[in-house]
C-alpha cells in the first residue's frame, strides 16, 4: 500500500446489500484477477466490463481531478489489492483512498446516481459557537457553486474546486471540492452532489472538515488547501492523437488559395448558423408543443374534481386561521391542521410549505389520484384549494393520529392487543392490493410507513400520503420503471429503489414487509438490538430469531399475554420477510400477502435472508468514521 495512505473502507455495505459471493478459481475471479491490465497509466477514469454474464465484472475507477497520472495509477493499484484483501470473494466492493475511488460489481452501475452506501469523514475539531452558522452557511454556498461547474464537465472529468473566506472578519478560508463519476449527465451530477448537502447536518456542520462520500460522488472541504493548484487547471488526458501539421506551399497557386480561403470560411460559417438557428426553433417549438400538452392534459385532470375546490376563506376560517391550538402535526411538505365546516364536519387540512419540495406538479398529483380512490382503507380526500401561493388538501379527519403514534409509544402500544395489530396489518393490506390491482389505475405509493397510516375511531387503518405516488402505466410487459428523482424514507425504501431508482409495486410490497416487522415487534425499523460486539438491525434481528425458532424474543413483550395466538405471531414474521427478500421477483404481490393473512391453512414458501441485512437503515451511517486528513 502507498506510503501515508489510508483507505476509507465501506465495502463491506454494498455487499450485504446486494449479496452474492464467487468460488475460487471460478469464472468470476479470473475476471477479476484480470481487473489491473485494465488501469493503464494514462488516465484517471475507467468505466470497463470484463467477461460475459453471469461472470462479468462491472468496474469504476475515479481519480481526483487534481491528481497526478503516476498516483492515481498507484492509487487504483494499491485500492485493487486492498478491496480483494478485505472482501475475499466478494462480488461487490467499493473503497476510497484520499485520491481515488475503485468500486466493482456483477450488476449494472454505468451512467446510474449510486446513491448508497453512504459514508463520510470529518475532522473532530469545532469551530467557535460565535462564527457556526456562518460557517455552515459558507460550506454550503461553496457546495452549490461547486455542483454546478462539476455538473457541466466532460465526459472524462467532472471535477471543481474553491475557496471563499467566512468568520467576523473573513479570516477563516474555506476549500472545498466537488467531483462526479463522469459517466453521469449533467442533472444528475447535480442530483448526487445535492445529496451529500442533506449528510452534512449529521457529520460535519459546525467541524472544520468534513468528506461525505458516495459510489457516484463526492464532496469535501477543509481550512487548509488540500488539494492540488497547479494540476487542477490541466485539461484531463485523453487517447486522441494530435494531426501532423501541414507545411506551408509556396508557388502561383498561393494567391488563388488564399481568395478561395476567404471566400469559403464566411459561406461555411454563415451555413452553419443558419442551420443552428433552425435546430434551435425546431427544439424551442417541440418544448412548446410538449408544454402545452402537459398543461391541457393537467387542465382537463382538474376540471374532473373541480366540484372538490375549497374557498380559501371557508377552510382559513374552519382552521380558526390556521391557529397552533388546531395543528395536528408537520412533515416535511407542510402542516396538518384540525378544522371544523360550518356544517359540523371535522376535518383534517394540509397546508403545504411555500418552500416545500413538494411543488405544484405534486400537488396536483395527489389531488388527481385521491379524488379518484374510494377504499376503506385509504384517507379520503374532501377537496383542495388552489390560491395564490397557498395550497391546501383537505381530508377528512382521523382522530386516531398515525400508526407510529401507537406502536413506538411505550405506553400507547400497550392499547394494540394482537388481534388489533393483526386486524391493521390487514387492513394495510387490503388498501394496498386496492392500489396495486383493483383501483382504475395501477398505484404505487413509494412512501409506505408508519406515520403515513392513519388509525380511525375503530382502529382501522388508513393509508394517507399520496404526494409521491406514481400511477404504473407500463402496459407492456415490463414490471418496473425508473427514476432519477429517489423520494421516500430510508429504512423503507427497497434496495433497488434507493440505489438504482427502479421502482415497482413489489417496492410497496416492501416497505410493507418493514411495516411489519415494525407492528409485530414495537420497534422501529433502525431500532439497534444487542451490544457493541454484536449489534443488529430490525431485519436482521427479525431473520435470526425466524431461523433460530425463537419469534417470542422478537415480538413486543406487551403481545405476550396470549391475545394473539403464537401461529398468528409466527406467520406475521414470516410474512414480513417474505416482504424483504433481496430478489424483486421472489417477493409476493399484495394479492398473495392478503390470501396468506387470510388463509391459515396456506403453506408459506422460506424466505431468502432479507436485502439491506444488518445494515443501518437510516443509510446515515455506512462505513467508516475516520477523521478528515
Amino acid at each position: 500500500m502507498g506510503s501515508g495512505r489510508q483507505i476509507l473502507f465501506v465495502s463491506y455495505i454494498l455487499t450485504k446489500i446486494f449479496r452474492g459471493n464467487y468460488t475460487s478459481n471460478s469464472t468470476y475471479q479470473s475476471n477479476l484477477d484480470s481487473l489491473p491490465s485494465f488501469l493503464s497509466s494514462d488516465a484517471s477514469f475507467y468505466n470497463f466490463s470484463i467477461g460475459q454474464n453471469p461472470d462479468r465484472v462491472n468496474v469504476i475507477a475515479l481519480c481526483r481531478g487534481d491528481v497526478a497520472r503516476d498516483i492515481c495509477h498507484g492509487c487504483l493499484s494499491d485500492s485493487n489489492t486492498k478491496l480483494r484483501e478485505l472482501c475475499p470473494n466478494e462480488k461487490q466492493s467499493i473503497g476510497w483512498y484520499d485520491e481515488c475511488m475503485l468500486r466493482y460489481s456483477d450488476r449494472t452501475i454505468f451512467e446510474t446516481v449510486n446513491t448508497l452506501p453512504n459514508a463520510y469523514t470529518y475532522n473532530p475539531t469545532i469551530v467557535s459557537n460565535t462564527t457556526t452558522a456562518q460557517f455552515n452557511l459558507a460550506v454550503r454556498t461553496m457546495l452549490n457553486r461547486l455542483l454546478g461547474i462539476a455538473s457541466r464537465g466532460t465526459s472524462v472529468r467532472k471535477f471543481a474546486t474553491g475557496n471563499t473566506t467566512t468568520g467576523p472578519d473573513n479570516n477563516i478560508s474555506i476549500y472545498a471540492l466537488a467531483e462526479c463519476t463522469p459517466d453521469l449527465t449533467a442533472s444528475q451530477c447535480r442530483d448526487c452532489l445535492n445529496g451529500t448537502s442533506e449528510k452534512l447536518p449529521e457529520c460535519c456542520d459546525g467541524r472544520i472538515g468534513g468528506r461525505v462520500l458516495r459510489p457516484s460522488c463526492n464532496f469535501r472541504y477543509e481550512i487548509g488547501r488540500f488539494y492540488s493548484v497547479t494540476t487542477n487547471d490541466e485539461a484531463p488526458t485523453t487517447n486522441t492523437t494530435t494531426p501532423p501539421q501541414q507545411t506551408s506551399v509556396t508557388g502561383k497557386g498561393d494567391n488563388k488559395t488564399r481568395a478561395l480561403i476567404i471566400i469559403l470560411i464566411p459561406t461555411i460559417i454563415f451555413v452553419k448558423f443558419v442551420i443552428a438557428c433552425i435546430c434551435i426553433f425546431l427544439r424551442k417549438r417541440k418544448e412548446r408543443k410538449w408544454k402545452s400538452l402537459e398543461e391541457s392534459e393537467t387542465m382537463n385532470e382538474f376540471s374532473t374534481v373541480e366540484s372538490l375546490q375549497y374557498d380559501f376563506d371557508t377552510i382559513r376560517a374552519a382552521t380558526d386561521e390556521f391557529s397552533d391550538t388546531n395543528k395536528l402535526g408537520q412533515g416535511g411538505f407542510g402542516v396538518v391542521y384540525k378544522g371544523r365546516l360550518r356544517d359540523g364536519r371535522d376535518i383534517a387540512v394540509k397546508r403545504l410549505s411555500k418552500n416545500s419540495d413538494q411543488g405544484e406538479p405534486e400537488f396536483k398529483n395527489e389531488v388527481v389520484l385521491m379524488a379518484n380512490l374510494q377504499h376503506r382503507n385509504l384517507v379520503r380526500l374532501l377537496g383542495f384549494c388552489l390560491q395564490g401561493t397557498e395550497r391546501l388538501l383537505i381530508y377528512e379527519f382521523i382522530p386516531n393520529a398515525s400508526l407510529d403514534h401507537f406502536i413506538f409509544d411505550p405506553e400507547k402500544r400497550g392499547h394494540l392487543d394482537g388481534d388489533m395489530r393483526y386486524k391493521i396489518i390487514g387492513g394495510i393490506a387490503r388498501g394496498l392490493l386496492y392500489l396495486h390491482e383493483d383501483s382504475r389505475v395501477r398505484i404505487i405509493h413509494r412512501d409506505l410507513k408508519a406515520s403515513n397510516i392513519l388509525l380511525d375511531a375503530t382502529m382501522n387503518p388508513k393509508i394517507a400520503d399520496f404526494g409521491m405516488a406514481r400511477i404504473f402505466d407500463l402496459d407492456q410487459n415490463g414490471t418496473q420503471a425508473s427514476t432519477r428523482r429517489i423520494v421516500g424514507t430510508y429504512g423503507y425504501m427497497a434496495p433497488e429503489y434507493a440505489m438504482f431508482g427502479k421502482f415497482s409495486v413489489k417496492s410497496d410490497v416492501y416497505s410493507f414487509g418493514v411495516l411489519i416487522l415494525e407492528i409485530v415487534s414495537g420497534q422501529k425499523n433502525n431500532h439497534r438490538f444487542g451490544n457493541k460486539e454484536s449489534l443488529e438491525y430490525l431485519l436482521s434481528y427479525a431473520w435470526k430469531h425466524w431461523q433460530e425458532g425463537t419469534h417470542s424474543e422478537f415480538i413486543d413483550p406487551t403481545l405476550k399475554d396470549g391475545s394473539l395466538s403464537t401461529g398468528d405471531i409466527k406467520r406475521c414474521i414470516h410474512i414480513g420477510l417474505l416482504c424483504v427478500q433481496e430478489k424483486v421477483v421472489d417477493r409476493p404481490t399484495m394479492a398473495s400477502v392478503v390470501n396468506m393473512l387470510n388463509s391459515s391453512s396456506l403453506i408459506l414458501q422460506i424466505p431468502s435472508e432479507p436485502a439491506f441485512y444488518n445494515i443501518d437503515p437510516q443509510g446515515s451511517q455506512f462505513g467508516d468514521h475516520s477523521e478528515a486528513n
